[in-house]
């Protein structure tokens, strides 16, 4: 656990240590479902639902890296999205 870990100091960036892009984020989704997902949501349809926090949190991009985890040790227990997704939605991976 990140909270009990004692060279863990400061901010810690809490995210897989393989990021990926929205379009294989949605492609490893809709394998796990079973389900086609290829039609991406239009920027101008969020931005009208969300307004300005569409760009802030949906459309702006980040590659973060949890390098301090990586750096302290720390063992994920899904390294790839694809095993995460199908224990978080109870599918066999």
């Amino acid at each position: 656990m990140v909270l009990n870990t004692d060279t863990l100091r400061g901010a810690v960036n809490l995210v897989s240590p393989n990021p990926v892009t929205n379009a294989e984020f949605t492609s490893a989704l809709g394998t796990t479902l079973s389900r086609t997902a290829i039609l991406p949501a239009p920027a101008f349809a969020l931005r009208l639902a969300l307004g300005e926090m569409a760009d802030e949190v949906l459309l702006a991009s980040q590659r973060v890296q949890p390098a301090q985890l990586l750096a302290g040790g720390y063992e994920f227990s899904f390294r790839e999205l694809g095993a995460a997704l199908a224990n978080i939605l109870n599918k066999p991976s």
